[in-house]
């Protein structure tokens, strides 16, 4: 069977208030024309298919004919919610979709319910599990107290294996999982999932599963070797500027083991980090003009408007942020926190943050003048 592993498609997300729902589709477009081209037989969406709870007009409008173009290419789609959908809204009608090809899987209690498919080698049962929040999940799986991801998942799991233990000798099995799996390492644009501090579960959880069809995290990565991150199909940080976006193309043999592939999407518009002086980037980097752009600016003294004179040469600039070089650290930062620095200092920071250049003797003058002003004031009153 031929698997296709995906995740984290985020629909409706937003990238420094930069609206990518065009670069989505175009990127889950090129996601059907991998399914036809490969003969796909699955596409599994290990979860967050949107990026809110109550995605727009727009973005479910995206993300249906994204999922209709994966239908149209052969393939039969199961997915589960992650931490970012509302299980009860991508779950409405999910019988009635199942029998036009798309399984979703968003309940706790339908947890151990698998997708049954079959290939000339005999049946596999996909197993897509939905976000797991603790707090919420412990009474459908009958676990007391305050739980954590570890606790829930590894209940869940045992309902999994009682389930596929039932199944005809030989069944095949996957697990599709939205979570944080120890030895991971996060892209930088996933929103936490941390219960008391601790939001991991171990790879040991899934022990007996053939494969495991990984989400959250939004960098491509293997844990051991049953175990896959997909990743994110764009980018959604700075931090993920040197990331492949992709899929896992997973070929399922007759006794469980598989053959991986990486396919990559392609780039819609790619992300750079910048540093130096406004005049530096503004003339060193034109072959830049065209990708979303980070820029740290360098100069001494804070330039004006730099945001408008940068999208003038780089339309797609979406940050900018000021870190001189050699600045002179502030001097009220501990004292600020403990409430013990004097108004002097604090105007004087405030003078060095804004231009990177202390008070001069005239300017000094005024702030001392308009303190003592200010304390006769408080004295009189």
């Amino acid at each position: 069977m031929r698997i296709l592993h995906t995740s984290d498609w985020h629909v409706g997300r937003t990238f420094h208030g930069q609206d990518l729902l065009a670069d989505q589709e175009f990127v889950l477009s090129a996601l059907a024309d991998l399914v036809a081209a490969h003969q796909v037989d699955v596409v599994i969406i290990a979860g967050d298919l949107y990026d809110r709870a109550v995605p727009s007009a727009e973005a479910v409008q995206v993300a249906t004919r994204s999922l209709r173009r994966l239908r149209e290419a052969g393939a039969v789609i199961v997915a589960s919610s992650g931490n970012h959908d509302s299980a009860p809204r991508l779950g409405a009608f999910a019988d009635f979709l199942a029998a036009g090809g798309l399984h979703l899987r968003t309940s706790v209690a339908g947890l151990s319910e698998p997708v049954m498919l079959a290939d000339a080698h005999g049946p596999v049962a996909i197993y897509a599990l939905p976000y797991l929040e603790p707090e919420l999940a412990r009474t459908a799986l009958g676990i007391a107290g305050r739980p954590g991801h570890q606790a829930v998942m590894s209940a869940a799991m045992d309902l999994v294996r009682a389930d596929l233990a039932s199944r005809a000798p030989g069944t095949r099995s996957v697990v599709a999982a939205h979570a944080f799996v120890v030895g991971g390492w996060p892209g930088g644009s996933e929103r936490s999932i941390a219960v008391g501090g601790v939001e991991s579960v171990t790879a040991e959880v899934f022990d007996d599963i053939d494969y495991v069809a990984l989400g959250h995290l939004h960098g491509a990565q293997k844990i051991g070797e049953r175990l896959r991150y997909s990743g994110s199909p764009l980018p959604y940080s700075f931090t993920e500027a040197g990331h492949h976006k992709g899929a896992w193309l997973i070929d399922l043999c007759a006794d469980g083991s598989f053959v991986d592939q990486w396919l990559e999407l392609p780039v819609v518009r790619p992300l750079s980090i910048v540093t130096g002086t406004l005049a530096e980037v503004l003339l060193g980097y034109l072959e830049l003009s065209e990708h979303y752009l980070s820029v740290v600016l360098t100069d001494a003294v804070r330039p004006l408007e730099p945001m408008r004179r940068l999208r003038e040469q780089y339309p797609w600039a979406l940050t900018v942020s000021w870190e001189p070089v050699g600045q002179i650290a502030s001097r009220v930062a501990g004292g600020a926190a403990a409430g013990t620095a004097s108004d002097v200092d604090v105007l004087a920071d405030f003078l060095l943050d804004c231009r990177g250049a202390s008070a001069t003797a005239a300017e000094q003058l005024l702030i001392d003048r308009a303190l003592a002003a200010e304390r006769l004031v408080e004295v009189t009153a």
